[in-house]
This record gives C-alpha cells, structure tokens and sequence, in this order.
C-alpha cells in the first residue's frame, strides 16, 4: 500500500497509506488485474478499510474499486511461524482454481 518502506521498518502511518492510495489506484486502473492479493494484516486492512485480525480477512473476496481482492498471510510472516504455511497455500491454490 506504500511506494517506499517507513523509516525503521515501522507500521505504515494511516496519512502514508492515504496519500499513496491514488498512485495505487491509477497502477490498477493501468494493469487491470484479474485479483489482487494483499499480503499481510497491513495491506488488508488499509485495502478493505477495515481493522480486522486476518484470520477474519482470510477465506473472503472482497470488492476493490471493481478488482477481486483476497488477503493472505505476509512472507515475513510464514518465515516467523510455520503453521502459517498451510493456510497460506491454500489460499494460493484457491487463487489458482480462481483464475483457471
């Protein structure tokens, strides 16, 4: 949701997040993707607008300016706990049936 990573490797403040939203928005329009995936709790909740834990994001498909949207588990956060892993790949497989 941000173009740069914030200093200290910090949360993104809401007005960061808020200023690149029409940069974000403008890439989308360009690519045209058939589905998005936010990955991580930050993404999640900047792109549904909503502060949810992401257990709860998981497993839904959300609206985004026209573009399907599905949240999963951050990189960083399958490196830092493992059973992360399954959940996570059935949300790519899911994706996979999606888009096929």
């Amino acid at each position: 949701v941000l173009k740069c990573r914030p200093p200290n490797n910090r949360d993104p403040l809401i007005s960061e997040i808020e200023k690149c939203g029409p940069y974000l928005l403008k890439q989308i329009s360009i690519i045209k993707p058939k589905i998005i995936l936010a990955l991580g709790k930050i993404a999640g909740n900047a792109l549904i607008n909503k502060n949810l834990p992401i257990k709860e994001m998981r497993n839904q498909t959300y609206d985004y300016y026209g573009t399907p949207l599905r949240v999963t588990y951050h990189p960083a956060g399958l490196l830092r706990n493992p059973n992360f892993k399954k959940p996570a790949w059935e949300d790519f497989k899911w994706i996979r049936d999606y888009l096929n």
